[in-house]
């Protein structure tokens, strides 16, 4: 038996997760000292926080109180704007969400024909588990509250994003240490709010449902697959919806303010510059928040599902089948450790800490969390036990768990670090594509996409690596940890990447307040590295969507009864083949959305300069809810189609042509997904800091090919407006794809088993 008592472990998860929410609300109280008011710039106070420090305005005599006032009014602008769009969002989502709940509720019960008598179970058939109908409706119950908890993780992301970016932008006055430690602390509310609730609501919704599933674990945790199902198809509609709204925004004012106009980012005479920063906010801050919840929430529930069916459900082992939970526990209080060396052990005081000091989150998180990761697989597993693997028990020892999770953990900071290396202006890849600028687009154009494609190599090693010694040592077991290790560090991980939106913003709404040019270099210092780690951050996002949608594929395997997947079979083939093809299919309709909602754009901002008298000049105010208007209606109506896609494949695949086929659009779309999906953010995230490079100047080579507005620049900028659809929409999405339609398979298997496969019957 293990060395932790099933009361330990009922105390401890949900004690973790409270102390994850308290240091939220915490971080939360520190970042809302600094006031939106312009008395409270000469607050008094001093101290590590820098409440009382003089300001850059008073060294150059300039201590305008209107900056103040005008940065609360931009804020309140961007966060009205980003509100109503995701208020407007979720009412589409939440009729989508309705609709769904009552298929799953007709497809699953229906397995039976909605009979209410007790059946013999799946995999034991000599024990009777609850009947299907209950199971469906369980399993609609759990799809409900993963589906909210992802819109709300969401929502509270960008609420604090649109109240931390002014914040930002004033301590930006004091340093930039001040400023760094404000964006920072803001991620990080959002990062433990989303680890915590994430993990409190599956383990209440758990003991919820044992009070009626009482012994039979196989059906508990085969309903609690939905709660994963729910969470990522909200997220596709988050990042689709939200990446199409912001890169509209984002094409449509660089292509006419920076290439046509010559005025700079962000300048408040741009009609589109609202509307581009609450992009930020809804499709970095909260379409990122919800798929990395949706992530979290699939591999707990493939490891569940998995773990149900071995030794640990068997045996009622309570604390063995909660080790996917225990590990994310253990996360939320290594990642509190791990965000205080950031905010209060050291201190930033120059620019070019800054990337430093976001890596070492991300090595401290790691190195900590493998110890983290020792202790609790020592206290919760017994040292043997077995884990199922396509019909067979597999033995496996406490160690072997150990290494499964930290490989992933592993695995997950080897692709963060490439995709720094090929993603950061700090490294040659960068500094290349910045070069081929001199002769214009087109070279700048072919160096990105060489840089992407290559930028895959490294990661889809660490992944096969990952994915065979994980496999050996566990079966799908192995793989469904491997994903949660990559995944342990979630808090730490969304705190770096919510800090890249929120200097953005903060570097928007100084340019826009009309402070000083030494505040904008400071907040474009912030941005520069926040853009790298939205980089890693994604990286993170794509490397577990690969681990986690292997896992529920297996899990879906054992589910549908599918002893072998022969891929010489032609009804698995014709899967493979159709299943690699659709990302590329869902790119197409996510690209095209950009392209034609950004044409309209264009077209209203190049509208307003021509015909608003004395906008140039700055004598007249642009109209900013023009722009906003169509970023909203353009995104609302585009998302829809690229997630009718994903979400009807699975159902149409399954029904019509039997669970061999699903197996193989699954795996083939996983293994053509993932390489898209790198080799798009990666480039996309390599053209925008190659510009970002040409911009700062801060090496001899930079100098040569800037300032802003010469030709090189130019080319820059026209590769930046190419990666911004592939680095924000298409590329974040297609990690969603590929989890989505696992998780969706593994949820109807039940149908797909005993009605899939129309055609074939008939034929």
């Amino acid at each position: 038996m293990a060395i932790l008592s099933p009361l330990a472990t009922e105390v401890f998860i949900p004690v973790a997760a409270v102390i994850g929410i308290v240091f939220a609300v915490v971080q939360w109280v520190l970042v809302s000292r600094v006031k939106l008011s312009p008395t409270a710039a000469a607050a008094s106070g001093g101290g590590k926080n820098g409440y009382g420090d003089y300001l850059i305005e008073e060294e150059e005599g300039l201590n305008d109180h209107n900056v103040v006032v005008k940065c609360a009014e931009i804020q309140n602008a961007i966060s009205e704007g980003a509100t109503s769009f995701l208020f407007t969002e979720y009412q589409y989502v939440g009729i989508f969400m309705s609709i769904f709940a009552v298929v799953i509720f007709l497809f699953l019960g229906s397995v039976e024909g909605f009979s209410t008598k007790s059946q013999p179970c799946t995999y034991s058939k000599d024990k009777y588990c609850k009947p299907a109908l209950f199971t469906a409706l369980f399993s609609t119950v759990s799809f409900l509250l993963g589906a909210i908890t992802s819109l709300v993780s969401g929502f509270l992301g960008m609420k604090i994003a649109t109240y931390a970016n002014a914040r930002t932008t004033l301590e930006a006055r004091k340093g930039v240490g001040k400023a760094f430690i404000t964006a920072f602390r803001s991620g990080a509310v959002m990062g433990f709010l989303l680890a915590s609730s994430g993990l409190v609501v599956l383990y209440i919704t758990i003991n919820v449902f044992k009070l009626y599933y009482g012994d039979d674990w196989e059906g508990l945790f085969e309903s609690i697959t939905g709660y994963g199902l729910g969470g990522s198809s909200m997220a596709l509609f988050g990042r689709v919806g939200g990446g199409i709204y912001t890169k509209a925004a984002d094409v449509g004012a660089d292509l006419v303010g920076k290439v046509e106009r010559n005025i700079p980012e962000d300048d408040p005479r741009n009609p589109a510059v609202i509307a581009d920063n609450v992009g930020d906010n809804v499709g970095d801050i909260a379409g990122m928040g919800s798929d990395l919840f949706g992530s979290y929430a699939e591999s707990s529930c493939a490891a569940l599902v998995v773990a149900s069916i071995s030794s640990f459900g068997i045996d009622h082992d309570f604390t063995g089948m909660c080790y996917p939970l225990l590990v994310s526990s253990v996360g939320i209080i290594v990642c509190l450790i791990t965000t205080l060396f950031a905010t209060d052990f050291f201190e930033v005081k120059a620019v070019k800490e800054i990337e430093p000091a976001l890596k070492k989150q991300l090595i401290i998180s790691t190195a900590l969390m493998t110890v983290g990761i020792a202790v609790i697989s020592w206290l919760a597993l017994p040292a043997k036990f077995t884990i199922y693997n396509f019909g067979t028990q597999k033995d496996v020892s406490n160690w072997g768990l150990f290494f499964c999770v930290a490989i992933g953990l592993w695995a997950g900071l080897i692709i963060g670090f490439v995709t720094e290396y090929y993603t950061s202006n700090a490294y040659s890849p960068v500094q290349d594509v910045a070069d081929s600028c001199r002769t214009g687009a087109a070279t700048n154009v072919i160096f990105g996409l060489a840089l992407g494609y290559k930028s895959v190599i490294i990661p889809i090693f660490a992944i096969a690596v990952s994915i065979y010694v994980s496999f050996s040592i566990a079966a799908m077991y192995g793989i469904a940890v491997a994903a949660l290790g990559m995944l342990s560090t979630i808090a730490t991980g969304l705190a770096i990447d919510a800090y890249g939106p929120i200097s953005d913003n903060a570097g928007g709404i100084a340019e826009m307040a009309g402070m000083s040019h030494r505040i904008r270099e400071r907040t474009d210092a912030l941005d520069a590295a926040g853009n790298t780690t939205a980089a890693i951050g994604k990286g993170f996002a794509i490397g577990s969507a690969a681990l986690v949608s292997l896992a529920l594929f297996g899990a879906f395997v054992s589910r549908a009864g599918v002893t072998v997947v022969d891929v010489l079979s032609p009804k698995v083939f014709i899967g493979l083949i159709v299943g690699a093809m659709l990302p590329y299919w869902f790119s197409a309709m996510t690209m095209k959305s950009v392209g034609s909602a950004a044409l309209k754009m264009v077209e209203e901002v190049r509208r307003q300069f021509n015909t608003i008298p004395g906008l140039m000049e700055g004598t007249a105010k642009p109209d900013y809810a023009t722009c906003v208007k169509i970023s909203t209606d353009a995104s609302i109506k585009e998302m829809i189609p690229p997630g009718a896609l994903v979400m009807l494949t699975p159902l149409i695949v399954g029904t019509l042509f039997g669970v061999e086929t699903l197996s193989g659009v699954l795996a083939g779309a996983l293994v053509s997904g993932v390489q898209i999906a790198i080799s798009a953010s990666n480039t996309g995230g390599a053209w925008d800091n190659a510009k970002k490079y040409i911009e700062a100047g801060a090496s001899e080579h930079a100098r040569t090919l800037g300032p802003k507005g010469s030709d090189c620049h130019k080319a820059a900028v026209i590769g930046d407006t190419i990666g911004d659809p592939l680095k924000d929409t298409s590329g974040p999405s297609l990690n969603i794809l590929i989890k989505l339609m696992a998780v969706e398979s593994l949820v109807f298997a039940p149908f797909f088993a005993t009605q899939g496969g129309i055609l074939f019957k008939y034929l």
